[in-house]
C-alpha cells in the first residue's frame, strides 16, 4: 500500500510498536507516524533519560533500592513530533546524551526497577491521552496501552539487527554488538515486571528481509484496515 492509497485514520488512533532491540522500531515508528500525520512517542528514550540523570548524579544503577528513592525526582518530557522527536530532563534536552555507550550499559537494571517504570507508566499515558499518535517500546501492548486500535511485534534475526545497530553505531563491533543485544534482549524478556513479550492481538512483523519502507507500509495498511474496520 503506498502513501497515495492510505486510508484516512482517526485522530484518536494509537499504535503501538513493540520489540527487541535493534529491530527498527524508532525508524519504523517515526516513518509510520509521519505518514498518518500522528503523534510519536519513544517510551525508550525516556528510561535513557532518568538513566543519564542517574549517572549524572552518581546513584549507583545496579542498586534497586537506591534507584528506587530518586526515581521522581528528575523532570522528564518527550517532544512527539515524528520528524524531530526530542527528550529532556529538567528542561535540557538529551537527545544525544541518552545514546552513550554509558547509558548503554546502564539503561537495563534501571529499567528493571518497579518504581522506574510505574514512573514512567503514567507518564507515558498521559502523553498518549487521546491518541492520535504512535508509541514504541517493549510493553506498550501489554502494559501501557492494551487498548491500542493497532498493535505490532516488531523483529528481526540477531545478526541483520546487529549489523543495523553496529551502523548507527558509526562501524561498532558486529559480534560485540550483537552479544549486546541478546543480553538485553535476555534481561527484558526475564524481568518480573512488564517484561518483553508479543501482546494479545498483535502482529508480529518480521524485518529481516524487508526494507524500512516496506515495514512501514506493512503497519499503515493495519492502520488502514482498523479504520474501516471501525467505520
Amino acid at each position: 500500500m503506498s502513501s497515495a492509497d492510505t486510508a484516512p485514520v482517526p485522530g484518536s488512533l494509537v499504535i503501538a510498536v513493540d520489540g527487541t532491540s535493534g529491530s527498527g522500531k524508532s525508524s519504523t515508528s517515526r516513518g509510520v507516524a509521519a505518514r498518518l500525520g500522528l503523534r510519536y512517542l519513544d517510551t525508550g528514550a525516556m528510561f535513557r533519560a532518568i538513566t543519564w540523570w542517574l549517572l549524572r548524579e552518581g546513584v549507583d544503577v545496579h542498586d534497586a533500592a537506591a534507584v528506587a528513592a530518586v526515581a521522581d525526582r528528575p523532570r522528564i518530557a518527550s517532544g512527539t513530533d515524528p520528524l524531530a522527536p526530542t527528550i529532556t530532563v529538567d528542561g535540557t534536552d538529551v537527545s544525544v546524551e541518552v545514546r552513550s555507550d554509558e547509558v548503554n550499559a546502564a539503561v537495563s537494571p534501571v529499567s528493571a526497577v518497579p518504581a522506574v517504570r510505574s514512573r514512567l507508566l503514567e507518564l507515558q499515558r498521559e502523553v498518549i491521552g487521546a491518541g492520535g499518535i504512535v508509541v514504541e517500546g517493549r510493553d506498550i501492548g501489554s502494559v501501557v496501552w492494551p487498548q491500542a486500535e493497532v498493535k505490532v511485534y516488531l523483529s528481526a534475526d540477531p545478526d541483520a539487527r546487529a549489523a543495523r545497530r553496529a551502523a548507527e553505531e558509526g562501524g561498532a563491533d558486529v559480534a560485540a554488538t550483537q552479544q549486546s543485544l541478546l543480553e538485553r534482549d535476555r534481561i527484558d524478556s526475564g524481568r518480573a515486571t512488564a517484561p518483553l513479550t508479543m501482546a494479545d492481538g498483535a502482529v508480529h512483523v518480521d524485518s529481516t528481509h524487508l526494507t524500512l519502507d516496506e515495514v512501514i507500509d506493512r503497519i499503515v495498511g493495519l492502520a488502514s484496515q482498523a479504520a474501516h474496520e471501525d467505520a
